[in-house]
């Protein structure tokens, strides 16, 4: 059985492997549904207790899947859900409205009428949309905890991409309990400082703002999109840190993984591991496309965390900015 962990102040304890059903792996919008209902099964038997998606993922397909699946457990049998949302920024103007109707969207797909955790999606700083737009009078977290007093959901979430600063502002503030967070072997800089020409975005430790301020961390992205995950590309990819673009994601990938001492399970393997190392990190998301990727990950974690002097020994190549690739 997974070890749990405590999802930040919420009270709440997380299974170490969370659940991804987002279009990059794939499973819950692309499988058939045997297959959608065996990992399910094989989901719970391994005592993971949270499942993440969003409206976006599939354009409701994955809503859609999960709210069927779900419907055939008992109750006191599901797991924890959570979903996300995401405004147009053309329409700042009625950010109740569209919080509104993206929630209803969301529960009526999902056939419930609650869930755990409900996270904005959109990333801070981009495409006219900040941190005013969120924490100012009448913004996202105003609107959010009014839908939450309603008891449509349990907890606020947001997705910590685009400007660093902002998303640290937003932790700090004490509205939202989650915060997913960018973190993998090729981009560690959400977990620690990086040199100042580090070449991708800079995710300016925001893990330990989260556990300065008690704000739960999932942990996206740990296979970069499948660049650590499997050699080739599988189509599936869009990589969403500057200067990251498939082909240079691989040879990144390629550098690294080199380097890892014998010892360290598959790459996909590694690449959890280095995910269950961080003590602030409440669980690693997956993106599965296949059933035996689950096994791969739940052979990860029954390895345990990969070790710190092994950590350690990739800090040169990360110093370099992975300039090998």
């Amino acid at each position: 059985m997974l070890k749990r962990r405590p999802f930040g102040r919420t009270g709440l304890e997380v299974s170490e492997l969370i659940m991804g059903a987002g279009y990059v792996g794939g499973i819950v919008i692309h499988a058939d549904d045997e297959t959608r209902r065996a990992l399910l099964r094989r989901l719970l038997e391994a005592g993971i207790n949270w499942i993440d998606t969003a409206e976006s993922y599939g354009q409701g397909a994955s809503e859609k899947a999960l709210g069927w699946l779900l419907a055939e457990l008992p109750e006191a049998d599901r797991p924890y859900l959570s979903t996300k949302f995401r405004l147009d920024t053309d329409r700042l103007d009625d950010i109740p409205g569209q919080i509104e109707k993206s929630l209803s969207g969301s529960l009526e797909r999902l056939g419930m009428d609650r869930i755990d955790l409900y996270q904005l999606h959109n990333p801070l700083g981009q495409d006219g949309f900040d941190i005013s737009h969120v924490l100012g009078a009448g913004g996202v977290c105003d609107s959010l905890d009014r839908l939450k007093a309603q008891g449509l959901f349990d907890h606020i979430g947001f997705t910590s991409l685009g400007d660093a600063d902002q998303c640290k502002e937003l932790i700090s503030s004490g509205r939202v309990a989650s915060a997913q967070v960018y973190y993998n072997l090729l981009n560690p800089s959400a977990g620690q400082a990086v040199t100042a020409d580090w070449p991708t975005t800079d995710f300016g430790n925001l893990i330990a703002t989260c556990q300065e301020h008690g704000v739960a961390v999932m942990n996206i992205r740990i296979f970069a999109g499948g660049a650590l995950a499997a050699p080739n590309p599988h189509g599936r990819e869009f990589p969403i840190t500057r200067n990251s673009d498939v082909p240079l994601e691989h040879a990144r990938a390629e550098t690294l993984l080199a380097s890892l001492p014998p010892g360290q399970g598959s790459r996909a393997q590694a690449s959890v591991r280095f995910g269950l190392a961080h003590a602030g990190i409440s669980g690693v998301v997956l993106g599965l496309a296949e059933l035996s990727h689950l096994e791969e990950a739940l052979e990860a974690a029954a390895m345990g965390p990969m070790a710190d002097d092994v950590i350690a020994g990739l800090q040169p190549l990360w110093d370099r900015g992975l300039a090998e690739a």
